[in-house]
């Protein structure tokens, strides 16, 4: 069943499924993304995979005209629920690559996930780790002017010797030759990041807008850029929307590129452009019961990181929308970093170290922000939003804002919140566990029904 849906989507060029699978041609030894511009193959010289590593695994070559490494992503729901994908999600955003590490995260042993990892994708960990860096590396040799040196550690790289002979062994090209193919003249690195249609730019763009806070951020009729920086790396993006491409042309600074991976990942997640959106609205319709009508292509909009969505989501507590954007900004003028170009948004250290007289506002919500803060500068690099609750001033409503917007996390439903409150008293009655693992989606579907 699934391969005659495959079968049609590659025949008829549909965008939509985009990254869920890959055409290979066995005439001609490559391997492709199913909107591949290429004259459509004969069905008897196909081959059908889910996943790239698997055609590159049997012999077949990346195609350099529709590039395999540009697909969109695939989110940690879809498809079955299961360690391996987790895992498999994990090396995807360059979160993590050593197999001990990764397992110990996951809670498992590593000889269980390695077992787990080779059942379900059919190679080990480290094939796919050393696959998704090559994967990365082609990109960057086809989008930018960055040395291969340069591109080789952005990679993950240790040697531009390991280098050039996984990235042969991987993709049966070498990177010196695929550079010769490539006229990059670009002074900027800019890179092309697609989604899957239908993408609701307005909508998402209308969202941020009202709590745009300059000059971290800035929209356009067509785009939307911030800044971005912690103790390893800054910079800044500009993402394009490009409609009747399917893509957003994003052009991005950064001082250390070997952070970059991890750069790219957090731009597609505050974009959520990896979302398969006609699966989650079709589940999303199914559940709702007619309760009210779903905005069609409706997108997360995600903020950088959790603390950010964390800090706004204690500013945000009680007040109106365009209260809780002066009390941002404010914060932002205050504490933030500035350079010629930007300004930053403050780290949990500078927030921590701060009394906020600039703020009138009750002691209570200041001592929030600031054992917010301070937890985040005790606790770098942890992930469970849940341990906010023992801080004092910080309530579930808060965790799930920053679960929902920080994480952007697919399955949040702000029950709490006055908007959904309302929202939901207007509509028809529904079941709203129904619409698991996709609550998110459903908490910003009804925040739209107020527009």
């Amino acid at each position: 069943m699934i391969s005659s849906y495959w079968q049609k989507a590659r025949q008829s060029r549909d965008h939509r499924f985009d990254g869920l699978f890959y055409v290979a041609v066995k005439s001609t030894g490559i391997y492709c993304r199913p909107i591949c511009p290429a004259p459509t193959a004969l069905e008897k010289n196909v081959v059908y995979y889910e996943f790239a590593h698997n055609a590159a695994q049997d012999g077949f070559r990346p195609c350099i005209r529709c590039r395999p490494d540009s697909a969109p992503g695939s989110a940690a729901w879809q498809g079955t629920k299961t360690t391996a994908l987790r895992a498999k999600q994990l090396i995807d955003q360059h979160n993590e690559h050593d197999c001990e590490k990764l397992a110990e995260r996951l809670g498992v042993s590593s000889r269980y996930l390695r077992r787990l990892f080779k059942q379900h994708f059919g190679l080990s960990v480290t094939q796919y780790r050393i696959f998704n860096q090559c994967h990365f590396a082609k990109k960057l040799i086809q989008e930018t002017n960055l040395p291969l040196t340069e591109i080789a550690f952005s990679a993950g790289f240790k040697s531009t010797r390991r280098f050039n002979d996984a990235f042969l062994k991987q993709l049966n090209i070498a990177p010196s030759t695929l550079r010769k193919t490539t006229n990059v003249k670009r002074s900027t690195l800019e890179l092309i990041l697609p989604f899957r249609p239908p993408y609701n730019w307005l909508t998402l763009r209308s969202f941020i807008e009202k709590r745009l806070i300059k000059p971290v951020e800035w929209v356009s009729e067509n785009s939307y850029g911030r800044t971005f920086s912690n103790v390893l790396y800054k910079g800044s993006f500009t993402a394009e929307f490009i409609k009747d491409k399917h893509h957003f042309k994003v052009k991005i600074d950064i001082d250390n590129t070997q952070y970059l991976q991890s750069v790219i990942n957090n731009i597609r997640r505050v974009l959520d452009l990896d979302a398969d959106v006609n699966l989650i609205e079709t589940h999303l319709s199914k559940n709702i019961n007619e309760a009210f009508p779903l905005c069609i292509g409706l997108r997360l909009p995600g903020i950088w990181s959790d603390f950010e969505a964390g800090i706004r989501a204690v500013l945000g507590q009680q007040v109106s929308v365009a209260a809780a954007h002066n009390l941002v900004t404010k914060l932002v003028a205050e504490l933030g970093e500035n350079d010629l170009k930007h300004a930053y948004f403050p780290s949990a250290e500078q927030v921590a170290q701060s009394n906020f007289d600039f703020f009138k506002m009750p002691q209570a919500r200041k001592n929030a922000l600031h054992n917010l803060a301070l937890f985040c500068t005790n606790n770098p690099g942890n992930s469970d939003l849940d341990l906010w609750l023992d801080l004092k001033g910080i309530g579930p409503w808060t965790v799930n804002y920053a679960k929902l917007r920080g994480q952007s996390q697919p399955d949040v439903l702000l029950e709490g919140d006055l908007g959904i409150k309302k929202a939901q008293a207007a509509a028809n009655s529904f079941n709203s566990e129904k619409c698991t693992p996709f609550r998110s989606y459903l908490t910003f579907q009804l925040w739209q029904q107020l527009s």
